[in-house]
Formats: structure tokens, sequence, C-alpha cells
């Protein structure tokens, strides 16, 4: 949307989200997420994160009969009422506050009210699963630096949900002491499932639960089938030459190398696995429904970020099918509802709830001083 000004009322063109699609798929809300590459973007995380940002803003701007900037759970159902796509905003990745609590709180103030701490790298403070054996990479002691612990009060005091999809195990961990609300997993499957750090345990998945959070399973075929994982894993080689070869032609000629030529290129090897089929995905999610709870599972696609899907789900037209394969397997409508986004709805008022109880027990201590 922001290097290619892809619009939400082109075709697909190979992708995975639209607004003709979304009206398909009766997809209500999508999270659309800022994530300033670290290999990509050294030195400016924060200033390519608000460009992101406006990227959104702008979109809505452009379809105002058709979306609706969404920044809380009444948004989302005055957008369904209103036959709109609600567009939320969330950032991926910690290193873009760049260790600043005030740009956390700038990032609020524009819309955003979801972080990933981290993303498949480290950012000094929280630890990620896609560096965490790398001894090149400073990690923390426990998971959490001091510093980490504020960015996790303050994001409970605001009313930004912690997201703990990509955080390393010893960081899982520590959030979940440290945190005074619900957390969650915005796109993460499960582990004993699939053998991925990026899938969550069992033990995981209960925690999760037992603080009214809600783990929202992840479409990409590396973590819902072992299988498609390995071969994916055998092709990484010819897939880095790849990429800095089409990195070196692109400088060679001057041109800029954008998010969506260097996605087409995985997209293109990732076209070589046959894709897992859809029972995988479906399993993943009765599987956290069943250690989880039915209250505690949800969706959590990762559209657009990722070269792969099970059989059948090409785009978010393809959504109704997933609805139908878990009632095909004996889950009542209205617990489909639960997976399908009220589950999610109730995570998000506990979170904005929480805020509210820090705020105002903050001006009691003011007021008593």
């Amino acid at each position: 949307m922001l290097d290619d000004a892809y619009d939400l009322a082109a075709p697909l063109n190979g992708g995975h989200l639209n607004l003709s699609s979304a009206r398909e798929g009766g997809l209500t809300a999508e999270f659309f997420i800022a994530w300033a590459d670290p290999r990509r973007f050294p030195g400016r995380f924060g200033s390519r994160t608000l460009e992101l940002i406006e990227a959104v803003r702008t979109a809505v701007a452009a379809h105002p009969a058709e979306t609706l900037l969404a920044t809380s759970p009444d948004d989302i159902e005055r957008a369904h009422s209103q036959g709109k796509l609600a567009m939320l905003l969330g950032v991926e990745g910690g290193h873009s506050i760049e260790g600043s609590l005030e740009r956390l709180r700038e990032y609020y103030r524009l819309g955003v009210r979801y972080m990933t701490l981290t993303w498949a790298n480290s950012n000094g403070w929280a630890d990620s699963s896609g560096d965490i054996d790398d001894p090149t990479v400073a990690h923390t002691a426990n998971g959490l630096t001091a510093f980490g612990e504020e960015v996790i009060h303050e994001m409970n005091r605001v009313g930004m949900m912690v997201d703990l999809s990509h955080v390393a195990d010893r960081t899982f961990r520590r959030v979940l002491e440290v945190s005074q609300a619900p957390v969650f997993a915005s796109h993460s499957s499960a582990r004993a499932l699939t053998n991925s750090p990026r899938n969550l345990t069992d033990e995981m998945l209960r925690a999760v639960a037992d603080r009214g959070g809600v783990v929202m399973v992840n479409f990409y075929s590396a973590f819902i089938s072992d299988r498609w994982q390995q071969q994916w894993s055998e092709l990484r080689g010819d897939l880095q030459a790849a990429h800095e070869a089409q990195a070196a032609d692109y400088a060679a000629a001057g041109v800029a190398l954008t998010y969506e030529r260097i996605a087409a290129l995985d997209q293109q090897f990732a076209g070589r696995i046959p894709r897992p089929p859809l029972s995988d995905l479906i399993d993943h999610i009765e599987h956290v429904a069943r250690v989880a709870g039915i209250d505690h599972v949800g969706l959590g696609s990762d559209f657009d970020g990722m070269p792969s899907l099970p059989e059948g789900i090409d785009s978010a037209a393809d959504l109704p099918k997933i609805t139908a394969a878990l009632m095909a397997r004996g889950i009542s409508a209205d617990d489909c509802r639960k997976i399908l986004g009220l589950n999610f709805l109730r995570f998000f008022r506990e979170v904005q709830a929480a805020a509210e109880r820090l705020q105002a027990e903050a001006r009691r201590g003011v007021d008593a001083e």
C-alpha cells in the first residue's frame, strides 16, 4: 500500500485481501500491520512505521463508503452494522518504538491498538524466537529488560494489546508475569501439531487462556504442516541466493526493491511445494479450542504476510470454507461465532477495561497525594 500504491479496490493479482474478497468472505474486521523490516530500514524504524500507519489511514479516507478506521470493539460492531470493513492498526516488532515510550504513545494516538513485542529479531528489551539461538545477537537475561517491563506496563495503561506472537519462550513467560491485562497471540498456531518456535506449546495455550487472552491461529503452511515446513527448509539456501541476486539486479538498475517484489519471489518458490490440506488448519483451530478452551481461540490469518496458504484458502473470499469445515466437525454455530470474532471482541474489551482501571488507580494516587 505504501511502496506500490496498492489500492484496496484493485484486483488481488495474487494477494489475499482487497475490498471485494472481504465482502465475499463476510469479513468485517482486519488488522493492517505496520512492519518496518529491520533488514531494509536500519536507523529509521520509527519514520518507516509512521509512513505505514499513514498509508492505512489514507486507504480508509479513499474508501469512506466501504471502510472505517476502527480503534475499539464498538467501532468493529458499528462497521458490521453498516456493512463496512473495519480497518484496525497494529505494529509488528517492538524495534519500531526505537526505545521510546513516547513513540509508543504516539502510535496509540494514531490508532494503533496492538503491538507484537518482537518480529523475527530481538530488539534489546525483548527476545525473539527468530534469533534466540544466534550467539551473535544480544539477548536479555530473563526475556524482558527493565525497560521491556516498562513497555508492557505502558501498553496496559493506554489500552494497547500485548501480542506474544514471534517472542522467545522466556519472553512469553516473563510477559505473563508482568502484564496487568490479558495478552494474546495474533498469529500463532499449535506447537504440539507443528513443531515451530513460532507456535505455542500446550502450556502456553493454557497460560494465555488462564489470563483471559486469545490465540489467533496462523494460516501459513509452515506453521500448520511439519511436512511443508521441512520442504520449505530444504529450499532455504536456493531462496536466499535468489533473493541476493534479485537485490543485486534491482540495485544495478537503480530501482527500489519493494516488499511486493520480494514476496512474489517467495511465492514462486513456495509454489514448488504441494500445499497442505485445509484439514491441517482446522486441526490447529480444534487443538487450540480443546487445550485453551473454546472461548480462547480465533483466526489470525497473516494474509499478505506469507507465501503459502492451505488448499482451498486463496484469499479472504474463502473464509466461509473454514466455518463450513468447523461445523462439519460438529462445532456449533454459537462456538463458530466465538472463533470467528466474538472471542477477540471480548478480549479487546477486557484490555480496554484494564486500561480504564489502571488509569483510575493512577488518578486516585495523585488525588491522595
